[in-house]
């Protein structure tokens, strides 16, 4: 067996150790164990929000030059 094929059974076996210890847990454990998923998925979102912001930022910086430089070339040529 590759490596990739032991890295896959070994992930394969992690999943199912993990759902059967969730199925096996009590309400109050399952609860905390969506909380912690949720609160996950939310600064995720908010991390990729973040980013997605930073980057408009800066293509907004980027037009602004491009456009300041076409200005300066323009009025040079004239």
């Amino acid at each position: 067996m590759g490596n990739k094929t032991k890295g896959v059974l070994a992930l394969l076996g992690l999943g199912a150790l993990a759902y059967w210890k969730y199925k096996n847990s009590s309400p109050e454990d399952q609860q905390a164990v969506k909380d912690k998923l949720n609160t996950a998925k939310d600064n995720l979102n908010k991390w990729g929000n973040d980013l997605k912001s930073k980057a408009n930022d800066v293509a907004s910086q980027v037009q602004n030059k491009v456009d300041e430089v076409k200005t300066k070339a323009e009025d040079s040529l004239n």
